[in-house]
């Protein structure tokens, strides 16, 4: 895990920053800029505080402000310096940006650590790309063949029990045989096929054992395992 945002997740954030010094914290509150502000108690001061923390308070009086000690303002909500942590490692923010989320305060890993997109397969955080199967997500070197491990980012693929093959493997483990040829009929990119009772052909496969001529779309006879159409036919009875 990465200790730092990855850039594609890091785009669809808004990472807030701390400012600091009195013209820039002016500035910002001018500007009503979304920014945590970082500032001292200073003598003559008399403001109200309250730590966010409460009973929870790293420096045990959550009202208590000393002269010299550094607070956090984000919004409505105050801090002690050091007790602007993140809510899940309970690290001080510090220098580092954060992500505030319902009301709490994250640093960048865990942040990511928790509502990043994982692939389904690994369980690890989808940095850049990615493919999308059956509404989940997957690593592109993730998302492979069920039974060869093939790639198929970008490749044609079909399933089966909810499971991904590639056209060859699914051709070959599952796919119905064409009686002329042998080879499997996926139907994969619109291929054409022939069924009568209990044997299929490919429309390429569907033919006169005589003649050769194509019989799709047109009147056949079997002839055992033959099949031919009816003038080769009405010359085998002559």
């Amino acid at each position: 895990m990465a200790g730092t945002l990855s850039d594609q997740f890091k785009t669809r954030l808004n990472l807030q920053t701390k400012t600091v010094g009195e013209e820039r914290i002016k500035k910002a509150k001018e500007r009503n800029e979304d920014v945590a502000i970082l500032s001292m108690e200073l003598p003559g001061e008399k403001k109200s505080f309250k730590c966010c923390l409460d009973k929870d308070c790293l420096l045990g009086d959550p009202t208590s402000l000393p002269l010299g000690t550094k607070k956090m303002e984000y919004k409505t909500r105050q801090w002690h310096e050091k007790c602007f942590c993140c809510c899940v490692c309970k690290v001080p923010i510090g220098t580092q940006s954060f992500i505030p989320r319902e009301q709490e305060i994250y640093c960048a890993k865990c942040y990511e650590e928790k509502f990043a997109t994982r692939c389904i397969k690994c369980n690890k955080v989808i940095t850049s790309g990615g493919v999308t199967y059956k509404n989940e997500p997957w690593h592109r070197e993730c998302f492979t063949c069920t039974h060869c491990s093939k790639s198929l980012a970008g490749e044609r693929f079909t399933s089966r029990d909810e499971k991904p093959y590639c056209a060859e493997c699914f051709g070959e483990l599952f796919a119905k045989r064409c009686f002329a040829c042998n080879k499997p009929i996926t139907g994969i990119g619109g291929t054409k096929f022939i069924s009568f009772e209990d044997r299929h052909w490919h429309n390429d496969c569907f033919f006169c054992a005589s003649c050769r001529t194509s019989l799709v779309g047109r009147g056949f006879i079997t002839d055992q395992d033959d099949i031919i159409c009816p003038e080769c036919a009405k010359q085998k009875l002559m």
